[in-house]
């Protein structure tokens, strides 16, 4: 399985968000709220977890995602999923 830095999560992250959510890139950072400063939704949360199984080709689940609020939540997410 590869190994991705934080870096490379979050910018992957980013032209997820970007792309698919049609996000404002200069709006994301890894303290961005995704509820409150990207104005996502639970559908949107529901989206992005799809995506990111996509990406990390593992299964994320539900309780683990319902901890996350931030961008830097979901890299560090995807970097524990990853291990």
């Amino acid at each position: 399985m590869a190994q991705y830095t934080k870096e490379q999560i979050m910018h992957e992250l980013t032209e997820i968000l970007v792309n698919d959510f049609e996000i404002k890139r200069e709006l994301i950072n890894p303290d961005a709220n995704l509820f409150e400063d990207l104005e996502f939704d639970s559908i949107d949360a529901v989206d992005l977890a799809v995506k990111l199984q996509d990406f990390t080709q593992q299964k994320i689940s539900p309780d683990n995602f319902k901890q996350i609020r931030t961008v830097n939540d979901v890299v560090e997410a995807v970097q524990e999923l990853l291990k």
